[in-house]
């Protein structure tokens, strides 16, 4: 179902998401040779918890952390477990949280020491298409043109998207009506309102879009093992314009 949120939902998913942001900084800042993701797991949830949140992903549909970490080749959902960073590493680290019944949502990529050119092209590039999926929110856009914005920029660096897992509404559940698909049509979908809020998030493999989900029913990689970025921020069309919920700073 899509809900209209009103400017007193908005203030609680503001709350929401600024904490959520603030789980990024930190993780960014952590996210170096040797740390394990168990221990960014345990960095995301003290804040969460310092800042009177909850987590928005623990216990979800039975998932049994705090964040998702999803390095190299895992596209999102990577359950946070011993394995420790090294130089060259590509990690994506997914963050939701809730406050007094709101949400916010965000991901973000990052390259662990030094990566090739080519490895931070797909970073930036990822976080480029989400931006530009973001530019075409207003009232009386399609959903369509998010989702050509964010194809024409990674499929025009040569990278490929994810078309099996999409962005979504945000508001009182995490996940709401309607999808946000990463590829489409301008002036295709369904229209936005004043009092939507949404989350666009692309998903950008280096080789092909396919997906292979695993066998802990949560971890989807790659199927041809190429390496994967992830950007998501929680948007809000409110009364006084298009608002970036997420944003770091």
């Amino acid at each position: 179902m899509i809900t209209i949120k009103d400017e007193a939902g908005f203030a609680k998913m503001r709350t929401a998401s600024r904490t959520v942001a603030e789980v990024l900084v930190a993780l960014r800042e952590a996210a170096v040779p040797g740390v394990s993701m168990i221990e960014l797991d345990g960095i995301a949830a003290r804040i969460i918890r310092r800042r009177g949140c909850t987590a928005s992903f623990l216990g979800y549909h039975g998932y049994p952390a705090t964040i998702c970490t999803s390095p190299n080749n895992v596209i999102v959902h990577g359950i946070p477990d011993g394995y420790r960073l090294r130089d060259g590493d590509v990690l994506s680290v997914d963050v939701g949280a809730v406050y007094q019944g709101y949400h916010g949502d965000a991901a973000r990529t990052f390259a662990i020491g030094e990566v090739p050119d080519q490895v931070a092209k797909l970073i930036r590039v990822t976080e480029e298409s989400m931006m530009a999926g973001i530019g075409q929110v207003k009232v009386g856009a399609r959903i369509g043109d998010i989702g050509a914005a964010v194809q024409q920029v990674a499929e025009g660096a040569g990278f490929s998207v994810v078309r099996e897992y999409v962005g979504h509404g945000i508001g009182e559940q995490m996940h709401e009506e309607p999808q946000i698909p990463n590829y489409g049509e301008p002036g295709r979908g369904m229209k936005l309102k004043k009092g939507m809020a949404i989350c666009i998030e692309p998903m950008v493999n280096m080789g092909d879009w396919r997906t292979e989900l695993q066998d802990d029913g949560w971890t989807v990689t790659t199927a041809d093992g190429s390496l994967s970025a992830h950007f998501e921020n929680t948007i809000a069309i409110t009364k006084h314009g298009v608002e970036v919920l997420t944003a770091e700073g």
